[in-house]
């Protein structure tokens, strides 16, 4: 009998451990859930050497290709030749905020505000090298980001503390209210300059990409497979965009369950 009570305890200790390890899981699997998506993304873009690869291999590019532009007709230019460049993931690296979020079971807009404010993003593999180098060259320098209005302050500072030049009033040019996309602030920049090369990663960043499905934007991709690499230069960003955007069809009200759905209904796996 004693063996066969004691057995019974070391049983029912077991099972209440388990419950109680299955309701710990239970608590953390939302948030842990939520954010795996990004875990690896964030990974990638902090820890591969292909990151840093990729950064340099755009911007020498840019570079060869600024040669090539400015050595056609140098002196003959009706408007003066000018570059327009992303900031997020273009010029300057937030991976950091990113990181922040995924540890912390947050998601973007979190913790955005304070990270920009803080004006301590490092800048990403060659940006400042080809930068100094355009200005060098007499290209105009244009930023031209989706950062709001608000966060002029804070953005020329950061961009002046990495040593990107022009980074003033004037060439620092942030959405403003009720604006949707980038294509005004081009057009403003187009007045007066000819645009020779654009920098970003995201196609948004870009003329006629904007709130596209996931489908039409790489059709729209394949459209303009000629300029890529010699106008519109592109770099990696698995951690968010307009590509994500997309499969959400540019909603991001939807819960995580729907986005979950939505994402795994947008892979396309073989059929064994």
């Amino acid at each position: 009998m004693k063996k066969i009570s004691g057995f019974l305890f070391i049983s029912t200790l077991s099972f209440l451990l388990s419950s109680v390890n299955a309701q710990a899981e239970q608590s953390v699997a939302p948030s842990a859930q939520r954010q795996d998506p990004n875990t690896m993304s964030v990974l990638w873009f902090q820890t591969s050497g292909e990151v840093r690869a990729l950064y340099y291999q755009g911007y020498t590019i840019g570079k060869m290709r600024l040669n090539q532009i400015l050595a056609k007709d140098p002196k003959n230019k009706v408007l003066q030749p000018a570059i327009v460049l992303d900031i997020d993931e273009t010029i300057l690296d937030n991976s950091p905020c990113f990181a922040l979020n995924v540890q912390t079971g947050k998601a973007f807009p979190e913790n955005w505000d304070e990270w920009v404010n803080q004006a301590s993003a490092k800048a990403l593999p060659g940006a400042v090298e080809f930068l100094k180098y355009a200005n060098l060259k007499g290209a105009e320098i244009y930023y031209i980001s989706n950062r709001n209005e608000g966060q002029k302050a804070a953005t020329i500072r950061n961009l002046k503390q990495v040593g990107a030049p022009m980074a003033d009033e004037d060439h620092v040019l942030l959405q403003q209210k009720g604006e949707n996309g980038k294509e005004s602030r081009r057009k403003l920049v187009a007045r007066t300059h000819d645009i020779v090369l654009l920098f970003g990663d995201n196609l948004g960043d870009f003329n006629g990409f904007d709130e596209l499905s996931a489908s039409e934007r790489i059709t729209n991709a394949e459209r303009h497979k000629n300029e890529f690499g010699k106008k519109l230069i592109v770099f990696p960003n698995p951690m968010y965009g307009d590509w994500e955007a997309a499969i959400y069809n540019h909603d991001y009200s939807k819960t995580d369950l729907e986005k979950a759905k939505l994402r795994n209904k947008s892979l396309r796996p073989f059929r064994p």
